[in-house]
């Protein structure tokens, strides 16, 4: 059977959010969120999606586009995702193909893409020239039964804790928090260029993220940690971005946040937790190791320059 890559269309969004949820199943994907991505990105992303088609049917698809989030020129990702049902089969070297070929012709010079701590996919990666560079975690909680700590009672002085929601009016002090602290996160690519413009559309009007379950805290009404909530309405809920102001760092509120928000996540529904970590991220790792998430599946962050063979 031959494999058909072409360019994703709306229609296609609620075919390929479910073959990512069983490619990727510790990510939240929707039809809203896949069909917003294709719709909104930002004109410096040259962002292309593909699909493939197997008789008919999607089972493969691919995000290409450029990282404009970071000061470093010529920085692409890519990372096909195949139905589990279907791999073995050239979707994902015909999806990688033609996401390399869209890269290289707006100037990328080097593609990112994850490839899962399994043979098949690490072997994968290798086959079409990609070394590895930095591994993750990802990891799973059972809201149903986890024993989550709860916030001190009274809150230290002059610490508050709130929600993304409450931010509606002017979300731009949660911008600035998250841009300073993200400039640190450790990574392949900085990500130093962040703009607010930007941010509003990959992060606050993202329609998968879930305002109500974001929490932040405030210190003396100052930004100081936030730990950031996806959710399907399916029970899964993901953490995708939790962290500390540097100034306030060392004092407990990252972990204050995340909690704030497993709690809220628990009582709107959620019935499992996904969060994920680089493996030399030891604080973060050690905060979610502490509320029970359990190691799930492994990843690894890998490279390949293009023009290279």
């Amino acid at each position: 059977m031959t494999v058909l890559v072409r360019d994703f269309r709306p229609a296609d969004a609620k075919a390929v959010a479910e073959l990512q949820r069983a490619a990727l199943p510790f990510m939240i994907f929707t039809p809203q969120g896949i069909a917003w991505q294709a719709a909104d990105s930002l004109p410096d992303e040259h962002l292309r999606m593909f699909v493939a088609e197997l008789d008919g049917r999607i089972v493969g698809s691919v995000s290409s586009r450029l990282l404009c989030e970071s000061s470093t020129p010529g920085q692409g990702a890519a990372t096909p995702k195949v139905h589990p049902d279907h791999r073995r089969r050239g979707v994902g070297a015909a999806l990688l193909t033609a996401a390399e070929e869209h890269l290289t012709a707006v100037g990328a010079t080097h593609v990112f893409a994850w490839a899962l701590d399994e043979p098949g996919p690490l072997a994968f990666a290798e086959r079409h020239g990609y070394r590895r560079t930095r591994p993750a975690h990802c990891l799973r909680l059972d809201l149903t039964t986890a024993d989550l700590p709860t916030p001190p009672a009274p809150l230290p002085p002059g610490v508050r804790l709130l929600t993304a929601a409450d931010f509606g009016a002017d979300p731009h002090p949660l911008f600035a928090a998250d841009a300073e602290t993200i400039a640190d996160e450790p990574g392949d690519v900085p990500t130093d260029a962040l703009t607010y413009d930007s941010w509003l559309r990959t992060t606050w009007e993202h329609p998968d993220i879930d305002l109500d379950l974001t929490c932040v805290v405030t210190v003396d009404d100052t930004v100081a940690a936030y730990s950031w909530a996806a959710s399907d309405n399916l029970g899964r809920y993901s953490s995708v971005g939790t962290g500390t102001s540097p100034a306030f760092r060392g004092r407990g509120l990252a972990r204050l946040a995340k909690a704030h928000s497993l709690h809220r996540a628990r009582d709107a529904g959620c019935t499992v937790a996904f969060t994920g970590n680089d493996a030399t991220n030891a604080p973060m790792l050690a905060i979610n190791r502490s509320f029970g998430y359990r190691p799930f599946l492994g990843e690894w962050r890998c490279v390949r320059e293009l023009g290279q063979g």
